[in-house]
């Protein structure tokens, strides 16, 4: 056994990653419409663990990601959090928080040898759910979270997710979706 098999599906993320291929899909509330904005991202995966929970054991990646329109300084979107691998139950999970006042936790089934990760939270639930500040649960409330990670032959690893928001500019369920591919550069 290699010392990275304690991590499961995620040893293939944990480094430095960068992605240029990003595209947000969301409610644009200067245009008033939904927007596509294409986005370039860094993300660090930093490996710890074991964490024990009585007789539950996780491994998990420390992550911060960082996303940019074009050429801008200051990114328009960041986040934190961790990736966990439980082995005895087969699931990984994925909790973090977005400065603008979410928190996530996501979840779902997956082996030690998984290439497709799919996790998913839902607004109201104690398991694998989804918190708000009061402004955003009632301007914007996202009902749904849903991430499918893949891990590509060639060392890279992609995301595509989408949230449910519930928005109050707009009749029906606004689908904000992200994707990119990320390439390891550290």
């Amino acid at each position: 056994m290699s010392e990275l098999d304690a991590w499961g599906p995620l040893a293939a993320l944990i480094g430095e990653w960068e992605g240029d291929e990003g595209l947000d899909v969301s409610f644009s509330n200067e245009r008033g419409t939904i927007h596509e904005t294409p986005y370039r991202e860094k993300t660090t995966m930093k490996p710890f663990g074991p964490v024990e929970n009585g007789t539950q054991s996780l491994y998990g990646l420390d992550y911060r990601t960082a996303a940019w329109r074009g050429d801008e300084e200051n990114p328009f979107h960041t986040e934190v959090g961790y990736w966990l691998w439980d082995a005895a139950d087969g699931v990984v999970m994925r909790s973090f928080m977005i400065p603008r006042g979410s928190a996530v936790m996501a979840g779902g089934p997956a082996d030690p040898a998984s290439t497709r990760m799919v996790m998913r939270a839902d607004c109201g639930s104690e398991i694998f759910g989804i918190l708000s500040n009061p402004f955003l649960a009632e301007k914007a409330r996202t009902s749904t979270y849903e991430v499918t990670v893949t891990v590509h032959d060639d060392g890279t690893w992609s995301y595509d997710e989408t949230s449910t928001i519930e928005h109050a500019r707009v009749d029906d369920l606004v689908s904000h979706t992200d994707s990119n591919r990320m390439r390891r550069v550290g």
